[in-house]
């Protein structure tokens, strides 16, 4: 399809960007999940010694067996969604794909006693899972890779603080991206030692027609080595649906890591406008239709709205997901088809943030004349060592001389010479400027 003609900004504009993704998270990408747990539970069921009346597969029959998701493509997802328009039904239209590539009688077994959603919950957690492992997280790493390099990097070049958009004690802006990098290095840890649960219980959770067909086979132990297999981790007390709430958790660490980078992506914004950081320029690019000198931060406001979007999302998935009516109702199927756009939005954020990164240049120039212009940055050390030597008004002293005016090198150097405090102390405090008065900021990046 024409991408100039998708709804979807994921599958036009951006398309390219995102493609990595289709594997696992496209129509035809769910459907040969679905093929792969209704094959791997045939085999299964094969594997059974209680369950005489089907035999086990040979070798070579079990590799036929898994070629066919193994080798599915566009054309064969064709005949599925052909099926389907007769079924009405996406389910039941993969067992009767499968029927049409096995011998008749093995028709009976496949999805014996099963329910669709025994099937979805273990398909859309294996998408999630591998999509996460195999394409975000990776570039979710290189992120912090970038980061720390720059951290490291920039970790002695000093610059102004602002809290509440106002000057303060000065710090380093690699130490800033090192606070980026310590954030994500604790969420990456989290999403991979993550588990996903599954269920595999039938149309309620109670194994009831397994239990009706085969009562001596201890279903509990097949239906955990059977999940386990797959990767996930069993459920075995559930209704009809498996509740979500570890897909639910997974997302919420989505959010949180689409939260820090938002923050990223805004400060870097501001260093940007307030001239502290550059960006590389790009042959041929243009950063205004009017104005030819401009060179917009677009990698870092692309990515922040894509972070919202995708935080949307999740936020809804994750509140929506665990909640169904009863032993379950369909809400979660419609809903749960979105989990890869969610996931689509916060890829496309990762990529533009490293485009972003790979731009920045610092602007030392601007970073030294913003120092040199709010020397009163000083009274914090000014105070705190006169609280050392037990002055009890210190804050009030540096409070009267520094709030709301303007002090320059000679104002301090001149307060330091009157101070009764010891040389050593004023020493001290007159060798500071606002560019040295860093404390720890380079050490604390050799911590991340």
């Amino acid at each position: 399809m024409n991408t100039l003609e998708n709804i979807s900004p994921l599958d036009g504009r951006y398309a390219s960007s995102v493609k990595e993704l289709s594997v696992y998270f496209s129509e035809m990408a769910l459907i040969r999940y679905r093929l792969k747990i209704e094959i791997e539970y045939l085999i299964a069921l094969g594997n059974e010694k209680e369950i005489r009346d089907i035999p086990g597969f040979s070798k070579i029959e079990k590799i036929r067996l898994r070629k066919i998701y193994e080798n599915f493509d566009s054309s064969n997802a064709e005949k599925v969604k052909k099926i389907e328009s007769t079924t009405n039904h996406d389910v039941k239209a993969v067992e009767y794909y499968i029927q049409g590539k096995v011998k008749k009688a093995l028709h009976p077994w496949i999805h014996f006693a099963l329910t669709s959603e025994d099937v979805n919950n273990l398909s859309y957690s294996l998408m999630w899972q591998d999509g996460l492992k195999n394409v975000y997280l990776p570039v979710l790493q290189n992120i912090n890779k970038e980061l720390k390099k720059l951290a490291q990097i920039y970790k002695n070049a000093s610059m102004l603080a602002l809290t509440h958009g106002q000057p303060a004690t000065p710090t380093t802006f690699g130490k800033e991206l090192a606070v980026f990098c310590n954030r994500l290095n604790r969420q990456i840890n989290q999403i991979k030692i993550h588990e996903l649960l599954g269920k595999f219980g039938g149309a309620t959770g109670t194994w009831s027609a397994h239990m009706a067909a085969y009562p001596k086979v201890d279903w509990l132990r097949f239906g955990e080595q059977f999940i386990k297999k797959l990767g996930l981790k069993p459920n075995l007390i559930t209704t009809q649906i498996e509740p979500h709430d570890s897909l639910a958790e997974s997302f919420h660490q989505i959010v949180r890591v689409n939260s820090i980078l938002t923050n990223l992506c805004r400060d870097m914004w501001l260093y940007i406008s307030r001239g502290l950081l550059g960006q590389k320029k790009v042959a041929g690019e243009v950063g205004s239709s009017t104005m030819p000198h401009k060179i917009n931060p677009i990698q870092f406001e692309n990515a922040e709205g894509n972070l919202g979007i995708a935080n949307s999302l999740l936020n809804y998935l994750a509140i929506k997901l665990p909640v169904s009516r009863m032993q379950r109702d369909l809400t979660d199927s419609t809903t749960l088809r979105n989990h890869g756009v969610a996931l689509g939005h916060s890829y496309l954020a990762l990529q533009n943030i490293l485009k972003g990164l790979s731009r920045i240049t610092i602007n030392k120039g601007q970073m030294s004349a913003e120092l040199e212009n709010h020397w009163e940055v000083l009274s914090e050390a000014v105070q705190t060592i006169l609280r050392k030597a037990g002055k009890p008004d210190a804050y009030e002293r540096l409070k009267e001389m520094t709030r709301g005016q303007s002090i320059d090198s000679k104002s301090i150097t001149e307060f330091v010479l009157g101070l009764k405090i010891s040389d050593e102390d004023k020493q001290m405090l007159l060798s500071l400027t606002p560019e040295s008065y860093i404390g720890l900021a380079p050490k604390l990046v050799e911590l991340v």
